[in-house]
């Protein structure tokens, strides 16, 4: 896939309760070519995602009021757009927590600036719409009677229902179409899903299997999509057409 930069005119959303850092990032991303606003709480985060249209959202885990968690949570359940959590608690419990209610991306403080201009640019890549290769005609793949589209980012279901994916999870789905019926590591699942930015960790990609796993394998069936290989990794089991 074409190499992709995220659009100019991405609009990010920093919700964080302290003035002076949120001043600072929202002056830095600027400088940076981006369009960020800052507020300072679940409210005013509501009240600017209701309204302008947001192309990623920061969000801190330590808030008055609704705390940053629930507010993923929340979000999530409403919206795919990314989110990348913010936070002064680095444990990996608490990576692996933020990932599970739907995070694509998670910062602990301290952080140095070009760092979170990594990853906000490399979420905001994940996030933009890839270019599709209309010299072969193909713009997807399918399986089992689902499609995923490369060109809009859509899964579809067999019934041809929209389901909704995070950009992690979208980007590691592309990776498993991609390579169906091969052992992938979970290294080699971050670099194919370019995720592999600053400290990440393992077991993110077992959260985000897991996600895919109840977006789109069968409850009641013994045999998943998504094999899972002992001290290998991970097998995407279906045969895959391009289309």
């Amino acid at each position: 896939m074409p190499h992709r930069d995220p659009p100019p005119s991405s609009h990010v959303l920093i919700v964080e309760d302290d003035t002076e850092t949120r001043v600072l990032l929202t002056r830095f991303l600027r400088e940076n070519g981006l369009h960020a606003t800052g507020v300072r709480d679940g409210r005013e985060m509501w009240d600017a995602v209701e309204h302008v249209p947001i192309d990623l959202v920061i969000l801190d885990v330590m808030l008055p009021g609704t705390q940053g968690m629930d507010l993923c949570r929340a979000l999530r359940q409403k919206s795919d757009v990314p989110i990348i959590m913010l936070t002064a608690r680095g444990s990996e419990t608490d990576r692996v927590l933020g990932l599970e209610l739907g995070a694509d991306d998670y910062i602990a403080k301290p952080f140095s600036r070009p760092e979170l201009l990594a990853r906000v640019r490399a979420v905001l890549r994940r996030g933009a719409s890839p270019v599709k290769d209309l010299s072969s005609g193909r713009g997807g793949f399918g399986f089992l009677g689902w499609s995923l589209d490369i060109t809009r980012r859509e899964l579809r279901t067999p019934e041809g229902a929209h389901v909704d994916l995070s950009g992690a999870e979208y980007e590691v789905l592309l990776a498993f179409v991609e390579h169906p019926q091969r052992v992938l590591s979970r290294d080699q699942i971050l670099e194919l899903s370019r995720s592999r930015i600053g400290d990440v960790f393992d077991r993110s990609v077992d959260v985000l299997v897991s996600r895919l796993r109840r977006k789109i394998e069968p409850e009641n069936e013994a045999q998943g999509l998504i094999k899972t290989v002992r001290g290998a990794g991970y097998m995407f089991v279906p045969k895959v057409d391009r289309l």
